[in-house]
């Protein structure tokens, strides 16, 4: 990944809604939701939640696929491991240990099995 490609994925997050989209599309994994839905979910106007799908797309951090009548969106974790491993790539200056927690997290999110939250902010 690019500069400019972290940068347009890096602000694709940046705005309310294509977070909460995003995050939303990220806790239904693969199997994704349909644009409907996450209208719906999100009480989003179908048309505005379009232009943030777009947004999103464009960044490569979700795709889409057509099933029957729907559109299904999901989290593109390809384009989501290449933008958190943009993040970190040149971390710690070397010394890869330090940052071993951080990489693990990331190794996680690309398998889908991120851990939840501790209370103290960190990864449990």
């Amino acid at each position: 990944m690019d500069e400019n490609a972290a940068i347009e994925g890096l602000g694709a997050l940046a705005q309310s809604t294509r977070l909460a989209v995003f995050r939303l599309l990220v806790q239904a994994g693969p199997d994704g939701v349909p644009a409907g839905a996450v209208a719906e979910r999100l009480g989003v106007p179908a048309t505005t939640l379009s232009t943030h799908l777009g947004i999103l797309a464009r960044a490569g951090l979700i795709r889409s696929r057509r099933e029957s009548r729907s559109i299904i969106y999901s989290a593109d974790l390809d384009g989501v491991r290449a933008l958190l491993s943009f993040l970190v790539q040149d971390c710690c200056h070397g010394r890869p240990e330090i940052c071993a927690p951080l990489m693990d997290v990331i190794e996680q999110a690309s398998c889908g099995c991120v851990p939840a939250p501790s209370a103290s902010g960190g990864v449990a």
